[in-house]
């Protein structure tokens, strides 16, 4: 590992038409932790996503990922990338997707029963994927993008509908992930989510208010609620913009 930062991200600029989407944000990710990138829906977090996955055109600044530009071939096999869409086949079982995604990684059937383990969708793993529900496709894809067990794993809004526990169990797994070495951006506009990050990046109206560790956001905000923390961010940088 010749990286000092899992994603490094300087000055980016996304634009939409004549909208400013993404107003320069930088930031620096570290290796083997899990950050959350939280923020309200459409303040930015895909768009965000997109540009270090290298799917987004941007207008100006730098995004490198694991020491490389975002986006390049070498990268293909060893970054994940889960969309809030379900990005699996409908028409094939939770096994079927599985092991067709196992063998493009050259791993064997037992890699891709454990990825669906890990997911808690073995009870389902026969069941065609158009036949689940949106929670358990979403699951699905999961298991597919851990299958190759990548160095940076980012996942657009991997928890929306699903249950308590369920959600409770998928943290556990992408803790378990970081302590193993991976790196993961995980986005959300849960804030009740906040709290189980190593690091959060706050994003509002394509600006990065906040970017720190839970602790140090609520210290600065004076309240121990992360929730009201962002919200007396957000009215900070309002009063200064004032």
């Amino acid at each position: 590992m010749n990286y000092t930062s899992a994603i490094e991200v300087t000055n980016l600029v996304v634009e939409r038409g004549h909208r400013r989407v993404l107003r320069g944000i930088s930031c620096a990710i570290p290796p083997g932790s899990v950050t959350g990138l939280l923020g309200p829906s459409g303040s930015g977090k895909t768009t965000f996503i997109r540009a270090v996955v290298g799917v987004q055109i941007v207008k100006s600044g730098t995004v490198t990922v694991l020491g490389r530009p975002a986006g390049s071939a070498s990268l293909r096999r060893e970054v994940g990338y889960v969309t809030q869409a379900p990005s699996v086949y409908a028409d094939l079982s939770v096994r079927e997707n599985a092991r067709y995604f196992a063998r493009l990684y050259g791993l064997g059937a037992a890699d891709a029963d454990r990825a669906i383990a890990d997911v808690g969708l073995a009870s389902a793993a026969q069941q065609l994927v158009g036949n689940l529900s949106g929670g358990q496709r979403s699951r699905a894809s999961l298991a597919c993008a851990l299958i190759g067990s990548p160095a940076l794993l980012v996942l657009d809004e991997p928890t929306v509908g699903q249950d308590p526990v369920l959600r409770a169990d998928l943290w556990g797994k992408f803790h378990e992930m970081a302590a193993n070495g991976t790196t993961l951006l995980v986005s959300s506009h849960v804030m009740d989510e906040a709290g189980r990050c190593d690091r959060l990046l706050l994003i509002r109206d394509g600006d990065l208010i906040g970017d720190d560790t839970p602790a140090a956001i609520r210290e600065r905000a004076g309240t121990g609620d992360l929730e009201e923390a962002f919200l007396r961010l957000i009215r900070e940088r309002e009063q200064v913009a004032a």
